[in-house]
C-alpha cells in the first residue's frame, strides 16, 4: 500500500494498540467532507424537489406542450434532474465517507476520496450542460413568442398558444432552479477538492 494514496498517516499495523490518534489533517479532512457534503446535499435537494413539482406540472399541462422545441426543453430539463439526483447521493456520500474518517476504521483512500469527488464535479457538469441547453430552448421560444406580435397583433391573435404560457414559465423556472442546485453541488465539490489537495 502506498503512503501516499492514503489521508491518512501510514500507520504501523503491528502496533498492539487498537486505537488511533487523529491528526489535524484528518479532523480537517473529516470536517470538510462533512460541511461540504451537508450543505451540498440540502442545498440541490431543496431545489430538485422544487424543480420536479414545476416539471410535473408541465408535463402534465398537454394542451400547451405542441409547440416544436418544448418538448426539447422538457427532454433536457427531466435529464439534468435526473443528474442532479445522481449528485445528490454523491454529496450524501461525502457526508459517509466523513463518519468513516471520524470513527478510525475502514478510512477511505485518499486517491478514492479525490476519485469520488471527481465523478460528482463530472456528474455536475454534465447536468449542468444539460439543464443549460433546456433554458436556451424554452428561452428562444418564449423570444419567438414575444417578438411575434406587434403592439396592436395581441388583440387579433386567434390561437392563445401564441402567447406566453404558463407551462413556458413553468420549465424557465425549473430549469433555473436546476441550474442553481448543479452551481451549488459543484462549488461545495470543488472547495471540498481544493481543502482535500492541499
Amino acid at each position: 500500500m502506498n503512503r501516499d494514496t492514503e489521508i491518512t498517516p501510514f500507520e504501523d499495523r503491528s502496533s498492539q494498540s487498537r486505537t488511533t490518534t487523529k491528526t489535524p489533517k484528518i479532523r480537517r479532512v473529516s470536517t470538510s467532507l462533512k460541511w461540504a457534503g451537508l450543505t451540498g446535499f440540502w442545498v440541490q435537494l431543496v431545489l430538485g424537489v422544487i424543480s420536479t413539482v414545476m416539471l410535473l406540472l408541465a408535463i402534465t399541462n398537454r394542451t400547451e406542450t405542441s409547440r416544436p422545441g418544448t418538448g426539447f426543453s422538457l427532454f433536457c430539463a427531466a435529464s439534468g434532474l435526473i443528474c442532479l439526483i445522481v449528485a445528490i447521493y454523491f454529496s450524501f456520500r461525502y457526508g459517509k465517507m466523513a463518519q468513516r474518517l471520524q470513527n478510525n476504521t475502514a478510512r477511505p483512500k485518499k486517491s478514492t476520496t479525490i476519485k469520488t469527488i471527481k465523478i460528482g464535479l463530472i456528474i455536475n457538469l454534465v447536468g449542468m450542460l444539460l439543464t443549460i441547453l433546456g433554458a436556451e430552448a424554452i428561452a428562444g421560444i418564449v423570444l419567438s413568442k414575444i417578438l411575434a406580435f406587434g403592439q396592436g397583433e395581441v388583440f387579433a391573435a386567434q390561437n392563445t398558444k401564441e402567447f406566453v404560457n404558463s407551462l413556458d414559465l413553468f420549465i424557465v423556472q425549473a430549469n433555473t432552479n436546476i441550474i442553481a442546485a448543479h452551481f451549488a453541488g459543484l462549488t461545495s465539490s470543488l472547495w471540498l477538492l481544493g481543502r482535500i489537495t492541499e
